[in-house]
């Protein structure tokens, strides 16, 4: 018998098992090794924004948890259209990642004719990254400093007050709700952007809207115009003796919910994985703290959990926009 202490039969040994290991680790899956590459994070908003910066915050994180760069790709255009549809093409992999308000996935498919893309079936959710409410602020050359007040300034009118959004817009939709949940009407003056519509309410030109508190509070904060409410289910830890919408309209509640989405065929063990990251990550004490300083707030939830939230908000903004008979060009 050959002793496998001899020279040859050792080198033999060697050589098998080497063989066996990678041979085992050829067998590992794509999900298994994932990431393995660079990730690319696709914002379909201009930089600077509330998607742009959280998405940079958490793709720092993530470069710095799995030691795979993260590169954050402004996709600008057609109402987060550009940015959405270029990913729901995109290969299923896990490497390309849509960073977004999902309000824009849940409002288009009801307000654009000619979408590119469908949202519930070419779009998977991977996880809600941050909450921030909608503040409904007024122009300070408004009478009022209450929702109660604006509400009956807005009846004695004989013309309609001017509510200044980007059209088709998050704020917008909110601005249409809050009209039919109080039966009021409201002329919505379309903008390119949320920063102008800023600009022109602490100028005088329009009476009111409503955007995120990121948008809204540092010039509120400076009285270039009023905080009258905020949109969240209870009152805002930032500004908490503004009331909200709700204690007036049970129910109402809007703002930005910033999430990750990537191709619908993403093998589940991925998603799973970018989840889990997602959900550590959100719950870091330095996270939270910049999370907050830009009024927003984790709001982790499971990917299955979060399919249901957007099938539902999406059948609810679809009432809301036919009741309105809201049309966009």
């Amino acid at each position: 018998m050959t002793s496998i202490r001899s020279s040859k039969s050792f080198r033999w040994l060697t050589a098998l098992a080497l063989g066996i290991t990678a041979a085992t680790a050829h067998a590992q899956t794509p999900e298994q090794t994932y990431p393995s590459k660079p990730l690319r994070l696709i914002v379909p908003f201009s930089a600077g924004g509330a998607s742009d910066i959280l998405a940079r915050i958490v793709g720092k994180k993530l470069t710095e948890n799995w030691g795979q760069p993260i590169v954050v790709e402004n996709k600008v255009g057609g109402n987060a259209q550009i940015g959405a549809s270029y990913v729901a093409k995109s290969e299923p992999d896990g490497y390309t990642l849509l960073v977004v308000d999902l309000s824009a996935l849940t409002m288009a498919p009801t307000l654009m004719k000619n979408l590119t893309y469908d949202p519930a079936k070419e779009l998977t959710p991977v996880a809600i990254l941050a909450y921030s409410p909608h503040i409904l602020v007024v122009a300070n050359k408004l009478p009022v400093k209450s929702l109660a007040e604006l509400i009956a300034y807005a009846r004695s009118q004989s013309a309609p007050l001017n509510f200044g959004t980007p059209l088709g817009a998050a704020p917008h939709l909110a601005g249409v709700l809050l009209a039919q949940k109080e039966n009021l009407q409201l002329n919505f003056i379309g903008y390119k952007g949320g920063s102008q519509v800023i600009a022109d309410l602490a100028g005088g030109q329009i009476d009111l809207t409503m955007n995120s508190f990121l948008a809204t509070y540092p010039m509120a904060k400076t009285g270039n115009y009023r905080m009258i409410a905020v949109a969240s289910p209870e009152r805002f830890a930032p500004i908490p003796d503004t009331p909200t919408i709700a204690e007036r309209i049970p129910g109402y509640v809007t703002g930005s919910f910033q999430g990750m989405m990537a191709p619908s065929a993403t093998p589940q063990a991925i998603i799973a994985k970018l989840n889990a990251e997602i959900a550590r990550i959100a719950a870091l004490p330095d996270i939270r703290k910049q999370f907050a300083d830009l009024g927003s707030e984790a709001l982790p939830r499971s990917p299955a959990d979060l399919r249901k939230w957007l099938a539902d908000e999406t059948t609810y903004w679809a009432k809301v926009i036919q009741t309105g008979n809201v049309k966009i060009d």
